[in-house]
């Protein structure tokens, strides 16, 4: 019996490990690709195993925003990706919010990443730092300055607790602005911000938005809905009813969502829509 067990284990990991490397190969043809296709704009797949068509470049300056780690090449998406950074930019530089430090959105064509991200594959995600800059929203950033400023964490030290010296109204104006937008599908945030903004604004429509997720401590992820006439894109399964600061907010604060179980299945090898393989070799 213990053989056996052994053997199952064994095999467990032999498939975990042959699955990593089909996932890296995999990744690597889309990391090498260094321009998008001419063609339509298309998202096709789903967020985590996906690619894109006609993606567009977010320029590295723009009103109310600038782009940070440019030397990772993942400056691209959709086009209504784009125009939703330019309309929350607008929106920051208006209200004088700060200057919105934004970080990956995907590659060239979209696609799995080298590192980094299991989504932002279809050209709907992006990442936009809580680091909210007044002092830099009146010049360019260096671009030593866009490699080597870091996000700060708006958590207490490894604590539950909001570090207010890093958190403020202007953060939660910023994340309510954004998930005002009709074309917002949902906000990833750290479960202690989605606790903080359910005290603060309780059963707000928005709030619906707001999903917590782990990390996400420095950083918030916006994913976009599928663009219209984009019958290739797969969106995510609907969100719940309410405002999500019921008792399932709980959850995210136990042992088991700290520090989950790990899994007893080797990972699903990671398949593209056959239509990826045409954007690939475009």
């Amino acid at each position: 019996m213990l053989k056996i067990k052994a053997l199952f284990f064994t095999g467990l990991l032999l498939s975990g490990i042959m699955s990593e490397c089909l996932a890296s190969s995999l990744a690597q043809q889309w990391a090498m690709v260094t321009q998008p296709t001419y063609s339509i704009s298309q998202s096709i797949g789903t967020y985590n195993a996906g690619c894109i068509s006609g993606a567009v470049s977010v320029p590295a300056n723009g009103n109310g925003y600038q782009m940070m780690r440019l030397s990772r090449k993942r400056s691209f998406g959709h086009p209504d990706l784009k125009q939703f950074i330019e309309k929350l930019g607008q929106t920051a530089a208006t209200q004088q919010l700060g200057l919105l430090l934004i970080g990956d959105l995907g590659q060239p064509r979209g696609g799995p990443t080298l590192s980094g991200h299991r989504s932002h594959q279809s050209g709907l995600d992006v990442d936009i730092w809580f680091l909210l800059s007044k002092q830099a929203a009146s010049r360019t950033l260096a671009l030593n300055e866009r490699e080597t400023w870091s996000a700060p964490s708006v958590l207490a030290g490894q604590s539950d607790a909001i570090n207010y010296s890093q958190w403020s109204l202007v953060h939660e104006k910023v994340l309510e602005v954004a998930a005002r937008m009709p074309e917002v599908d949902r906000i990833f945030v750290n479960p202690s911000i989605k606790r903080e903004l359910c005290i603060r604004h309780t059963s707000e429509g928005w709030l619906r938005k707001i999903r917590p997720w782990w990390k996400h401590d420095d950083h918030f992820h916006v994913r976009l809905k599928c663009p219209k006439d984009n019958k290739y894109c797969q969106g995510q399964e609907a969100l719940p009813q309410g405002d999500g600061c019921d008792a399932g907010l709980n959850w995210w604060f136990t042992e088991e969502a700290k520090h989950p179980a790990p899994s007893k299945t080797p990972p699903k090898p990671l398949v593209l829509p056959a239509r990826c393989d045409a954007v690939l070799k475009e």
